[in-house]
């Protein structure tokens, strides 16, 4: 597969495009030096248009993209519950959360644990943050997607890395989140449209005279089994979606931590101007999760009919993208693209955020803004480098890499979501109980994987989560602290929403019951 003149012409001319805006938007006034406030949380000004495109954007890349593809080829519509149970989760977030982060002007989740709990626990989980989304996230959005450019261009793989990698990094070295997230409306729409019009070309292949819905009903009549939401046990893949687990067990706990407590997509709405703003947009992001798996798992669906047969999963997308026409294929690749740069960009902004104001910054000595800028440049150019040079030696062996990031960050996220959960809604939690929950979690998955290795990981992860809710709950009440040091306000909170924010949580719900009851 290759580029025409055409395509290459598409992909660039959205290269330049994106990166004159990202520039553009994210200038300052004449006179105004870039603080830590406008480089790290986007002058706190973000519109609620901005803040549901940018979650999606910072969510969807080349791990949904080409990892869930890869999924859907190897077991189906099942694993879209990761996006439509995301959408509820969203809704929780923002009633829930964002009205305490908001209140109490956290700029960063280890800030948050440090205000609630002290200082170790802040330390503890900004490293922890730190590696995780550079050795897992960075390189599995960098890795997946050389994939895919490789495949379409026929450059080499490490080539590939760097190029999206370098990309990304100067994309947004000058703005920021800013840079970042005002820039992401376009991102989003151009992945709707690449994705939706893939799904419409290979529907239209398979249905013949009978267009996109006869291919659809096609493709559901030849593989019944790939669209089915809740797996039996006797499935193959049961031990990665364990039936019910996906609706009451701990897929909960994975999106609560991801979507509530997770930096690089929290971020965007800390940098709302206000809490009605705030909700707005992770309302608009809900309806986006909604429609994802059309555009992320019904290609990998397509593609057994398409191109049976493949050596890995992880192979479908860019197959599919094979089978486009010139033109179609130009802005296919370029909506790829603008997935992997939008979300590596969210990722390095995030990872140079918590370098500087929870590690460099609270060192004792005091530094100017100027300074704290200069410092999270470079921090995101050091974790772009590291995650381009190991992104081979994590993930190359991986059929399904998406899988193998749900399952070894699931090692960690009960016990993210037992620190946040009391810190949030239980005043008698102390650090001591929340250093007992993360080390925890991780002994206790350890433990249990081994010990117990046929279990789901995700039932996995629910058990973990009652474990080490147990064990935080039992230390901050044996072990009492010598003074509060909680400055995390609750008291004048208001978890009141509006009619529009209601409404359209009601909404995401009736149409996600039509679909589980649909594709039972």
């Amino acid at each position: 597969m290759n580029l025409s003149t055409i395509d290459t012409i598409i992909v660039l001319a959205y290269l330049v495009g994106i990166f004159v805006l990202a520039q553009w938007v994210s200038r300052e006034k004449s006179g105004h030096q870039k603080d830590a406030k406008d480089y790290f949380l986007a002058s706190k000004s973000l519109p609620w248009w901005a803040i549901g495109a940018s979650l999606i954007a910072a969510n969807i890349s080349a791990e949904q993209i080409i990892g869930m593809s890869g999924s859907g080829y190897a077991l189906g519509l099942a694993i879209a519950s990761y996006e439509w149970m995301a959408a509820l989760t969203l809704l929780i977030v923002g009633k829930f959360f964002l009205p305490v982060f908001l209140r109490n002007g956290i700029y960063t989740m280890p800030q948050f644990l440090e205000e609630r709990y002290g200082p170790n626990i802040r330390t503890i989980m900004a490293v922890f943050w730190l590696g995780l989304y550079v050795f897992v996230n960075l390189t599995s959005i960098l890795w997946l997607g050389s994939i895919a450019v490789t495949q379409v261009t026929g450059m080499s793989q490490f080539a590939a890395l760097a190029l999206l990698g370098g990309f990304a990094l100067i994309y947004q070295l000058y703005g920021g989140l800013k840079a970042v997230a005002l820039t992401d409306i376009v991102q989003v729409s151009l992945l709707v449209l690449g994705g939706l019009l893939i799904v419409g070309i290979s529907l239209d292949r398979i249905g013949g005279d009978a267009g996109v819905l006869g291919g659809f009903k096609t493709l559901v009549a030849a593989h019944p089994e790939h669209f089915k939401m809740i797996l039996t046990p006797d499935n193959p893949f049961y031990k990665d979606l364990p039936g019910l687990s996906v609706l009451i067990g701990g897929m909960w706990i994975m999106n609560v931590s991801y979507w509530g407590f997770n930096q690089y997509i929290i971020q965007r709405a800390l940098a709302a101007k206000d809490i009605a703003e705030a909700q707005k947009g992770v309302m608009f992001a809900a309806f986006l999760k909604l429609l994802m798996p059309v555009i992320v798992v019904l290609p990998g669906i397509a593609a057994l009919m398409l191109v049976p047969g493949l050596d890995k999963p992880d192979q479908a997308y860019p197959k599919m993208m094979a089978l486009l026409p010139t033109g179609v294929l130009g802005l296919v690749f370029a909506a790829l693209i603008a997935a992997i740069v939008a979300s590596v960009a969210s990722k390095i902004n995030s990872v140079s955020t918590i370098f500087t104001l929870d590690l460099y910054n609270k060192r004792g000595k005091q530094h100017d803004e100027a300074h704290l800028v200069k410092i999270g440049r470079i921090a995101a150019s050091a974790a772009i480098v590291l995650a381009i040079f190991t992104a081979k030696p994590l993930l190359g062996s991986f059929d399904q890499a998406f899988q193998y990031i749900q399952e070894y960050t699931g090692f960690f996220t009960p016990g993210i979501v037992v620190i946040f959960m009391l810190g949030l809604f239980w005043k008698r939690a102390n650090e001591a109980g929340a250093i007992a929950a993360a080390v925890g979690s991780f002994a206790l998955s350890i433990v249990l994987k081994l010990a117990w290795p046929e279990l789901p990981f995700m039932d996995r992860v629910g058990l973990v989560f009652l474990l080490a809710l147990a064990l935080a709950v039992i230390v901050s009440l044996t072990l009492r602290a010598s003074s509060d040091p909680n400055r995390i306000r609750t008291d004048d909170v208001s978890y009141a929403t509006s009619g529009t924010f209601n409404f359209g949580a009601l909404g995401v719900t009736a149409i996600l019951i039509a679909l589980y009851a649909a594709f039972w």
